[in-house]
């Protein structure tokens, strides 16, 4: 049975057929803007594993970490759906945990750009603390 998802607003709508292979909470500053303040919470799949109907609006931007990252988001609802690394190539999506119909599905089990979290942000004592991305 495939893992699926969707948008705010339901126009957007995903499938995965695979499971996830990890999760992170991440305080880049890209993230930061992105969900308003707080960090992204993200669900890791193989990328061809993916398979999205409905529109997405998509924007390609360099990353603090220097490789260059898709991210898509819902036109309609502005619900932000995932980032891609493009270059380089053959990393896993990142899947917003917020959208998949199971958010229970993968816990975080890292956080990554930690450095870049402002000091009144809570970061879990027991996950692993990443200051830049991880290793």
């Amino acid at each position: 049975m495939p893992h699926t998802g969707h948008c705010f607003c339901g126009q957007v709508r995903y499938a995965i057929n695979a499971e996830p292979v990890a999760a992170r909470m991440c305080w880049c500053r890209d993230c930061q803007y992105i969900a308003s303040g707080s960090a992204t919470v993200n669900v890791l799949f193989p990328g061809d594993a993916v398979k999205f109907e409905g529109v997405i609006t998509t924007l390609v931007k360099i990353a603090d970490s220097g490789n260059t990252v898709e991210r898509g988001f819902c036109p309609t609802c502005g619900s932000q759906m995932y980032s891609r690394t493009i270059q380089p190539a053959d990393m896993p999506i990142r899947i917003r945990a917020g959208t998949l119909d199971n958010p229970e599905l993968k816990a975080p089990e890292a956080i990554i750009w930690s450095e870049s979290a402002p000091s009144w942000a809570v970061l879990d004592p027991k996950l692993p603390h990443h200051p830049r991305g991880p290793k």
